[in-house]
């Protein structure tokens, strides 16, 4: 089975999302079956590089509160991301670019498939929202790449060229074809989708459901309106009494 996610470096429910689907992908009992595959979603592509603001401050703009309105957002926020085991630290992250990021990311997949690809989103994510670092910096974005076992050439080949950059588009093509207007976005195996960091038993059962339908069980019937008939087996055949 194959879970397709559509998420941002910068986004905060993406990281709680994920660690959400973690949890119910952990009492599944074919989990090792299961595929994991990220891909791109930019919530501002416009955002500059470097960043100029801290993430607040835009919040700020965007939806008008005071410092205080959007201090008590970003606590609520932190409140549900601990609640996962994530530490984050909202209040010194900053308003940035994530494609650089979303670019390396596409490399992960392409040399070292799901798992490495998985690896730098996971590195990624807790350098953004519990380092508080800035994702942009390609030497900090290198050192996190590198860290997780990329070539240090390949990395510095993607950061000095628009290599994958087509890539990230079309994954937010894809994301918008399936109406996928935020993320976090979820598909699983190509059945159902799952918008939004759901509770874990959303996830569980969203998995459960798409798995039963793709692998069904046979059940045997006998005849119809009949009853069990005769059968051969490893000690012999069964001989119906008179």
């Amino acid at each position: 089975m194959r879970i397709d996610v559509w998420s941002d470096i910068a986004c905060p429910w993406c990281y709680i999302g994920k660690r959400r689907l973690e949890t119910a992908l952990e009492g599944f009992e074919h989990s090792d079956d299961v595929e994991v595959v990220w891909h791109s979603f930019e919530l501002d592509p416009s955002a500059p590089v470097p960043p100029v603001e801290k993430a607040s401050a835009m919040l700020e703009r965007k939806y008008g509160g005071g410092p205080e309105q959007i201090a008590a957002m970003q606590d609520r926020v932190s409140q549900l991301a601990a609640a996962e085991g994530l530490a984050y630290r909202l209040d010194e992250t900053l308003h940035l670019n994530t494609r650089d990021g979303h670019r390396l990311i596409h490399l992960a997949l392409e040399t070292g498939g799901p798992e490495l690809q998985g690896q730098l989103k996971e590195a990624f994510l807790d350098a953004y929202f519990v380092q508080a670092l800035d994702v942009t910096d390609h030497a900090v974005l290198r050192r996190v790449a590198v860290e997780q076992g990329l070539e240090e050439a390949a990395v510095d080949r993607v950061l000095g060229s628009s290599e994958y950059d087509e890539d990230v588009t079309a994954d937010v093509r894809q994301a918008r074809a399936y109406g996928a207007n935020g993320v976090p976005f979820f598909v699983i195996d190509e059945r159902y989708g799952i918008s939004g960091a759901q509770p874990a038993e959303v996830f569980a059962g969203a998995i459960a459901q798409a798995w039963d339908e793709s692998h069904p069980v046979l059940q045997t019937l006998g005849a119809v309106g009949g009853t069990d008939a005769e059968v051969c087996g490893p000690d012999g055949c069964e001989i119906p009494a008179r």
